[in-house]
């Protein structure tokens, strides 16, 4: 059984801080505060949905400020959600935060109420990036709320973003080496979106930020994909969900309704040509092996991989066995 959310957002409420890239209300497609009883009408609609599946799943307070919201408010949804916990109908609570709105006292509370996973929007580990962003928060946060949620038994996810303003690749590669030694149960990772009405959607507008272009995110963003699921760590996000608000308020940016699976296809590009490349293969026709379930990101978008194969001087012929593992290949 996968593993499932029952999402509830809590946009742009209780945050301290403008970040540069931040409109919750067209991320979520969300303006309205939930209450419990929206918290109570979700659960009861999942439970008729999930099935048996919903012993997997996990009531999910999103937002990036949970912990930062008015304490009562915070409270109220907390105790709706917390009886289908004890009962054992949901595995779970997940909430989203800031680094710098965890400490023993909030953590005692979301213990109390059965919240099992906290995920923490890092961001960035350049603290000149995080000053610059307005994100309010060090990298010291991070690292201290990140040990405090081990300690006391969370899961721990962490979040980080691509193309932030005064960020680069190497930056970003620095970032999740960095957020891997803090051994996270999942990331996920996000290209920065630049929206109307930021600082950054602002900026942009006058010429004094360049977003990441589609490709140089999905280089990238693969190349991260590898890196953390190479140590073992899930990646159960990457790139924004698909809303009319945010297709409505984007002014830039690297968006693609299947952004992750342009970045798996790359990955498949890449191991191909390394492949070749070991066994000095230097052109011809080539027949790929892979497993049944990676037959469309091998292929690529549009045959994008097929394409660049065919640039390459390889004319290659992807074809099924269900005796590779996945992820793995087989040149003939």
């Amino acid at each position: 059984m996968r593993h499932a959310n029952i999402a509830l957002f809590v946009p742009n409420n209780g945050c301290p801080h403008q970040c540069s890239f931040c409109s919750q209300r067209s991320i979520t497609g969300f303006s309205r505060q939930p209450g419990p009883e929206d918290v109570r009408r979700a659960a009861e609609t999942a439970l008729k949905s999930l099935g048996l599946a919903a012993e997997k799943a996990e009531i999910a307070f999103f937002g990036g400020s949970f912990t930062a919201i008015d304490r009562g408010y915070m409270l109220s949804l907390l105790q709706a959600a917390e009886p289908y916990i004890r009962t054992k109908k949901f595995a779970g609570i997940r909430i989203s935060t800031r680094p710098d709105y965890i400490d023993e006292d909030i953590l005692s509370i979301l213990k109390h109420y059965g919240v099992t996973t906290i995920e923490l929007g890092a961001q960035s580990m350049d603290d000149y990036v995080l000053a610059i962003n307005g994100r309010g928060h060090t990298s010291g946060q991070v690292v201290s709320a990140s040990k405090m949620i081990h300690a006391r038994g969370f899961s721990l996810g962490l979040q980080m973003m691509t193309g932030l303003a005064g960020d680069s690749d190497p930056g970003a590669k620095r970032t999740a080496e960095s957020l891997a030694t803090l051994s996270p149960d999942c990331v996920r990772i996000y290209p920065t979106i630049v929206l109307r009405n930021t600082p950054l959607g602002r900026a942009y507008l006058k010429g004094k930020y360049r977003p990441q272009t589609l490709e140089e995110a999905v280089s990238l963003c693969s190349e991260l994909l590898s890196f953390f699921e190479a140590r073992g760590i899930p990646v159960i996000r990457l790139g924004l969900h698909a809303s009319p608000e945010l297709e409505r308020d984007m002014l830039a940016g690297p968006w693609h309704p299947a952004f992750r699976e342009l970045c798996e296809s790359r990955r498949f590009l890449r191991k191909i040509l390394g492949a070749l490349h070991q066994s000095k293969i230097s052109a011809g026709k080539i027949r790929i092996l892979v497993n049944p379930a990676c037959i469309s990101q091998t292929i690529g978008q549009k045959k994008e991989n097929i394409r660049a194969l065919s640039r390459a001087g390889y004319f290659a012929q992807i074809a099924a066995d269900s005796g590779i593992a996945r992820g793995d290949i087989k040149i003939i």
